[in-house]
């Protein structure tokens, strides 16, 4: 890339960073909000929980909406047509009046916010070496990491707060609608990557079926959704965990719970040095051991137990799983360079697909049997994901020296 290049690539990559914010906050605020919710509806926790399946199914679903059209007619004005997307959703989340209807308006949210994180990434793919994009990846990351962290703080801090969930939705409704407006005006110095005509692309069903008749893109794909299930479900109620065994304020189990996020931002902030020295395979298998460990001490901390063993286990969750998930998220972008949006697209179907599965699993398992038996699924799957991927990529590396 020339000069002028690489500093308006690394000015856009810093843009969609804020964007990737909102998009974490919307995608962890209901964890810590959904005791408040129960309790405002009258419900479960387990059927509260309906608002994050219904926004993980049709974030997913729309994966394969936005990601073709992506590669079609261009990310970034898609972007900002899903950031204000996302604005009217949170709006119509806030003022709902029944939990039903609460459901709707995350479904609707949860459509629009397909088209930001995985389309930023995809763009990314486009216009970034692929020797740098792991690094640039990983600063993309803070952006979604970040958010995470706020989003999971300020769901609990609205939760006990008069202002409850409807002040945390509307809150997000106006910080989508600020970065949509800043993005759109960016729209025309926005490097867009060459392509060929939108006539010339495949089908809608050829352009999946293509990636998915790549074997490396399959393996790629089942790992992601394994991490959805094992991973992202069973997270989505931890915050109802530590209020529920140790007594901890929504407010307090969420700050330790973000301690998830800081855990990711310290890879993100390393991850050029983690890369040189432990290579793709080491990363997978450290971020699933790390995961299963932290899942093992929330599973056997007993309810005595100070706060700062758990912050640790929170901390070294997110580290964990983003050795393990930006290694994925890697390689999604390479999967099948022609149809990058597509592919991309597919491995956020599959995440967030998974996620809504581990969160109807880890619903039912704990309204019925308890908190256990979800977290020590999660200690035993998530160190199995990772020395399955590491495996992959062992097997992988050693077909390439043999051609």
């Amino acid at each position: 890339m020339s000069g002028k290049t690489a500093t308006t690539t690394g000015s856009t990559v810093v843009l969609l960073a804020f964007a990737a914010f909102f998009s974490g906050a919307a995608l962890r605020v209901c964890d810590s909000l959904l005791p408040r919710l129960a309790h405002d509806f009258s419900v479960t926790p387990g059927v509260a929980g309906q608002v994050v399946i219904g926004f993980s199914v049709a974030y997913g679903l729309m994966q394969l909406v936005f990601g073709p059209l992506g590669d079609r007619y261009g990310k970034t004005r898609l972007m900002c047509i899903a950031m204000f997307g996302c604005a009217v959703g949170a709006t119509a989340s806030a003022l709902a009046p029944n939990l039903a209807l609460l459901s709707a308006a995350r479904i609707a949210w949860g459509m629009a916010a397909a088209g930001v994180i995985p389309l930023a990434m995809a763009w990314i793919g486009d216009n970034v070496p692929y020797q740098e994009r792991q690094a640039t990846l990983a600063r993309f990351l803070t952006g979604t990491l970040s958010g995470m962290t706020a989003g999971q703080l300020a769901g609990g801090l609205f939760a006990d707060s008069v202002l409850g969930w409807r002040g945390a939705f509307f809150t997000l409704a106006l910080g989508f609608a600020c970065v949509a407006s800043l993005l759109l005006m960016r729209v025309p110095h926005v490097p867009v990557a060459p392509r060929a005509d939108g006539s010339a692309h495949p089908a809608f069903i050829a352009q999946l079926r293509a990636v998915l008749a790549v074997p490396w893109a399959r393996v790629v794909l089942v790992s992601v959704l394994a991490e959805g299930i094992f991973l992202l479900g069973p997270m989505s109620f931890l915050p109802s965990y530590l209020h529920q065994r140790h007594g901890l304020s929504l407010s307090a189990a969420s700050a330790v719970l973000a301690l998830y996020a800081v855990g990711g931002l310290v890879y993100a902030f390393t991850a050029r040095r983690i890369v040189a020295t432990l290579g793709e395979r080491r990363m997978a298998l450290c971020g699933g051991l790390l995961m299963g460990a932290s899942y093992c001490v929330l599973w056997l901390s007993p309810v005595w137990l100070f706060v700062a063993p758990l912050a640790l286990a929170a901390l070294a969750l997110g580290f964990g799983t983003y050795l393990f998930h930006n290694t994925l998220q890697t390689h999604a972008t390479q999967m099948a360079p022609a149809m990058r949006g597509t592919s991309v697209a597919l491995f956020s179907f599959c995440l967030f697909a998974g996620q809504a599965v581990g969160v109807t699993a880890s619903g039912w398992t704990i309204d019925h049997i308890g908190y256990p038996p979800m977290l020590v699924a999660a200690a035993l799957a998530t160190p199995l994901a990772g020395w399955g991927f590491a495996a992959a990529l062992r097997r992988r590396a050693q077909a390439s020296a043999g051609t």
